[in-house]
């Protein structure tokens, strides 16, 4: 039904829904205080982890960092999109999705109304297509690969033809334009007073399907039989494959285990589809493009261990490094990155069927570690027999960790780069106290603190927003995170809710909804609501007197500078100057 989920409604069903009666019935929780528990279903673990919190309707996993409201449990869980999912938890509470209707715009079908259906059909016409072609067929099995493996794939052929797919399904202009939207075919160059004309994408290829979670087709890969350009062609951009997001394999991988502890990320289809073969059936590949940090970040809701797969030559080492440096902000404690170079001349397709699934997984277990991986690249980028190429190195690894993010593993890596380097911690510096320019204003730790403090409170407590009278005077304060605090105290006066699960919905798809998750996620030791607004108003005190001091010491500095200070030889103290820098208590 067309038009968009109105935002009250999503409010109402979050706060009807109950968290725990959803998840229970996929995992079996046990009450611990206020809270359940139980094993993550997102990662396999022996200790539980996993919390449900029912009076803020959220879960968090403490081992591998997933959380969210009962709309993201049956996304990542069941694997539902997010109107599925709506509509899902909607049916469980007996209430109908109400659609707003869009002014102005042309009604038209949902975007994806029978688009996964052609899909799935045309892989089908591919599949019945490769069982008539002798030459396709020989070409999987020249490859090693048995019929069992391409049934499991759903391999294909595309003919050599401009209609196959056009015949099959474009028999009106309506079905013609359903192909062009999923890339199926292409539209021919426009011609003044002439309907457009199509042909298919897809000629001459061996095909493999791209399957989502739900392992429908949303996109293919073809490769050409014999020699042509390019060698490999993928489906386009379209409204259901990114390939940014997908995995190739990845779905076949959840079917082969249900409870992934690693995945290999390879660069071919075929490279996946024979190691599969082989038994090493968590094998994946990205999609002609470089693993993206979104790619990662859905990986580590799966498991907590990835292994990147490159040859061993120039240009797989020039993708291993473009990878390490798309990893580096997915970088947390208890996530493995790995890296494998193969032997040269080998790529896993050809190395696998060489020496078989136990000589490759030994590989597999001898995988470099992010960090060694990336101090070796850079020593072996600069003389270290030298001061002057020990400092250039020290620099390179220095901007490489500001990529990742604070935490032990950061720690490990700064330690490292010290030792390589022979210089001392000191001289190197760390990663939270950056050199300030001459002349700027000081800036106190305490601050960013108290906006951190703030913001975490209004998310555990989002009614306290109403103790909040004066939001202008925080309007004029210039500190990063300010204007977060004060959309939300705004927000909140003019739509009040008391449940955190409302709020993040209220922020689904907005650019700050992580860090609001993740303050969500954290645990916060007030027993009440009444305590959180005291310690609100706390805070927001001391960040209107922090400015207050701030100026003060402005004033102070540019009278000193034109000789009116009281005295010649004045001290000026910056402000937070013997103060604590820790978030404060309660005032």
């Amino acid at each position: 039904m067309p038009g968009r989920i109105p935002q009250h409604f999503i409010d109402e069903l979050i706060a009807r829904a109950d968290i725990v009666e959803l998840i229970g019935s996929r995992v079996p929780l046990k009450k611990a205080g206020k809270e359940f528990k139980a094993c993550c279903p997102f990662h396999g673990e022996k200790t539980p982890s996993f919390h449900v919190v029912p009076d803020k309707q959220f879960y968090h996993c403490f081992g591998c960092g997933v959380h969210g409201t009962a709309i993201t449990f049956l996304m990542d869980h069941d694997h539902l999109s997010f109107v599925e999912a709506v509509e899902d938890l909607a049916a469980r509470v007996g209430l109908e999705v109400p659609r707003e209707e869009q002014l102005g715009a042309r009604q038209a079908p949902p975007p994806t109304e029978g688009l996964f259906t052609l899909l799935d059909k045309t892989a089908e016409l591919y599949r019945h297509e490769l069982k008539n072609s002798d030459r396709a067929k020989d070409y999987f099995k020249n490859r090693g690969l048995t019929g069992d493996t391409a049934g499991r794939f759903s391999l294909g052929y595309a003919p050599d033809a401009w209609d196959c797919v056009l015949q099959q399904f474009g028999a009106s202009e309506t079905d013609r334009l359903k192909l062009l939207q999923v890339g199926l075919v292409i539209e021919r160059e426009r011609k003044p007073g002439v309907n457009p004309g199509y042909y298919d994408r897809f000629r001459d290829r061996v095909m493999f399907p791209i399957r989502d979670a739900r392992g429908r087709t949303i996109g293919f890969g073809g490769r050409v039989l014999d020699k042509g350009e390019p060698k490999y062609l993928n489906s386009p951009e379209t409204e259901l494959f990114h390939k940014g997001r997908e995995l190739y394999g990845l779905y076949e991988a959840r079917q082969a285990s249900r409870t992934l502890t690693r995945l290999l990320i390879v660069e071919g289809y075929m490279d996946v589809v024979r190691l599969h073969q082989a038994g090493i059936t968590y094998a994946v590949a990205t999609l002609g493009t470089a693993t993206t940090p979104e790619h990662l970040s859905r990986v580590f809701k799966i498991c907590q261990e990835v292994i990147f797969c490159f040859d061993g030559d120039r240009a797989g080492r020039a993708a291993a490094w473009r990878a390490l440096e798309n990893s580096l902000s997915q970088v947390r404690e208890g996530r493995q990155i790995r890296f494998l170079f193969l032997p040269d001349g080998h790529d896993p397709d050809s190395l696998v069927g060489a020496e078989g699934r136990e000589a490759f997984e030994a590989r597999v277990g001898r995988a470099e570690a992010l960090l060694d991986y990336l101090v070796r690249h850079l020593r072996e980028q600069n003389d270290m027999t030298s001061r002057q190429g020990r400092g250039r190195f020290a620099e390179m690894a220095k901007s490489y960790l500001a990529r990742i993010p604070d935490g032990a593993y950061g720690e490990q890596l700064l330690t490292a780069i010290n030792e390589v380097a022979r210089i001392d911690t000191g001289l190197v510096g760390t990663r939270e106290t950056p050199q300030r320019q001459a002349g700027s204003r000081p800036i106190p730790p305490v601050r960013r603190n108290l906006v951190r403090q703030a913001v975490q409170l209004l998310v555990h407590y989002p009614r306290i927003a109403d103790k909040v009278q004066d939001v202008s005077a925080l309007a004029s304060l210039q500190r990063p995170g300010i204007s977060l605090i004060v959309q939300l105290v705004e927000e909140l006066h003019d739509q009040p809710c008391d449940k955190t699960a409302v709020l993040l919905e209220r922020w689904r798809g907005r650019p700050d909804v992580g860090h609001l998750e993740k303050l969500a996620a954290m645990e916060l030791h007030i027993a009440d609501e009444a305590g959180a607004a005291q310690e609100l108003l706390g805070a927001l005190e001391r960040l209107l007197k922090e400015e207050e001091r701030q100026r003060n010491y402005d004033e102070l500095v540019s009278r000193h500078k034109h000789g009116s200070a009281d005295g010649p030889e004045a001290e000026i103290d910056p402000p937070g100057a013997g103060h604590s820098t820790q978030a404060p208590g309660r005032t």
